[in-house]
Parts: structure tokens; C-alpha cells; sequence
């Protein structure tokens, strides 16, 4: 979790973190249940801009977080982006793979299943890339 040093709150945020963590790991088929990644969203009292607090940041700076889901019939990938980048990001969705790549970082992930490129989509909102993959449906 990223600390700031203004806010008199991280304490609370760690905490809230762990509870969690707890909570997921007591539902019932905790096996299957799992948190793609959340980010909690404050006001910082002395200036009125938000602060961000993310968990789970890389030890490697050079990689980009990701998570992916999948159900019957679509692929889910969940990306965190760096908080300030100079150049846009690239996605390249293949048929079998997706890259995405921002400044100096960048990921392949291989998929296991081929994908619809033309139903496939992405979108980043407040620093989270989502990318949503339609499978190819096999005969």
C-alpha cells in the first residue's frame, strides 16, 4: 500500500485491506472466490485532491500488474497502470495472445483459448485497464 504522508488515515486503509483479505478467505468455496484488485478513492483534507491507495503494487517496476478471469464464454483481464505515464498505452489483442505495453513496461500474456478479435474490447478508467476477450466458440 502506498503511504502518504498527509493523511493520518493509512492505518485505517492497511487495516481495511486486511479485513478483506479475512473476509474472502472465510466464504463459503473460498476457493473459488477471489478480488481482482480494488483501489480506495480519499479526500486529502489539506488540499482537497484525492489520494489513491493501491494494493498489491509490483516489486519489479518494469511489470504491469494483472489478474484474468474467465467464464464460458469470455476472458477478463484486469491491468493496473502505472499512476503517471508520458505515452499512451498499446494493446495489441491477437487471437491468441495479448500484449500491452506502456513506456517502459509491458506484458504478453498467451491465452489458452482463441479469441474473437473483432468482439474484444478494452478501456481504462482511473489508472484500470479492463479488457474484455469474446471467445471463439469451438464447434
Amino acid at each position: 500500500m502506498q503511504n502518504n504522508p498527509s493523511s493520518p488515515y493509512d492505518d485505517v486503509f492497511n487495516n481495511l485491506a486486511k479485513i478483506v483479505e479475512e473476509i474472502v478467505k472465510n466464504m463459503p468455496d473460498n476457493q473459488h472466490a477471489r478480488i481482482i484488485g480494488y483501489t480506495i478513492i480519499t479526500r486529502n483534507p489539506s488540499n482537497g485532491e484525492p489520494g489513491i491507495f493501491r494494493i498489491g503494487e509490483p516489486d519489479d517496476d518494469t511489470e504491469i500488474p494483472y489478474e484474468v478471469v474467465e467464464s464460458e464464454d469470455m476472458i477478463y483481464i484486469t491491468a493496473i497502470m502505472p499512476p503517471e505515464y508520458k505515452n499512451a498505452p498499446l494493446v495489441d489483442i491477437q487471437p491468441d495472445k495479448v500484449y500491452i505495453g506502456i513506456d517502459n513496461r509491458e506484458i504478453t500474456i498467451v491465452l489458452d483459448q482463441p479469441i474473437d478479435r473483432l468482439h474484444s474490447t478494452y478501456r481504462i478508467h482511473r489508472g484500470v485497464m479492463d479488457i474484455t476477450l469474446k471467445k471463439v466458440q469451438q464447434h
